[in-house]
């Protein structure tokens, strides 16, 4: 198996999901021209051009609103949060909107949606870009939530978070992007729920 980062895992998982699904687009600050803040975006403008890799203003409240609208109308929208904590000014659309339509519409309505992004701890930012929240969005009904902890696991987990129906919550370790993993190739898919066992006991 090759040996790659938890960026690059990341990115080979968004590039094969975009690339087997022409619905799945991605957008965020800075996620086309610049790549993302953290790299993980790389070489995905140039592949799939700007109509799905959108480059939004700092607006996270709006541009997660427009995603939710566009899950609705059959799209697979990946949003990236520059840091989890801006998830926080979007949380009006991801609380009461992506995470209560499957039940408020009686199952009719889904928002099969990503919001992605680095969270936690981080080196040399202020303490408003490294704090935890992932316990706050696993008791919001209607969420998944994800945290990969090793390359294979990202790229596994994120292929199946892009192919749920629900809206799930990704977030990415920002001290763990450049750290290094044997990752299977091709169409690697982690179920989401269930847990690897490590060792018998």
């Amino acid at each position: 198996m090759p040996l790659i980062t938890y960026r690059e895992a990341l990115n080979q998982a968004l590039r094969e999901e975009m690339r087997r699904d022409e619905h799945v687009f991605l957008m965020g600050e800075e996620v086309g021209f610049y790549q993302g803040a953290y790299k993980v975006s790389k070489g995905l403008l140039e592949e799939f051009g700007a109509d799905r890799v959108l480059d939004t203003p700092i607006t996270e409240l709006g541009f997660t609103g427009l995603a939710v609208g566009a899950a609705m109308a059959g799209l697979r929208p990946v949003v990236e949060m520059m840091t989890f904590n801006f998830s926080l000014l979007a949380l009006d659309q991801i609380v009461n909107s992506a995470a209560k339509m499957l039940y408020m519409s009686g199952g009719q309505s889904s928002v099969p949606m990503v919001i992605r992004g680095p969270g936690g701890s981080a080196h040399q930012l202020a303490a408003q870009h490294s704090q935890a929240l992932e316990a706050w969005f696993c008791h919001v009904p209607g969420l998944k939530v994800v945290m990969p902890s090793t390359p294979a696991d990202a790229k596994g987990l994120l292929k199946s978070a892009v192919r749920d129906n629900n809206t799930v919550i990704f977030i990415e370790s920002e001290t763990l992007y450049g750290t290094r993993g044997e990752v299977p190739e091709g169409d690697y898919v982690i179920p989401l729920g269930v847990a690897e066992i490590k060792r018998p006991g």
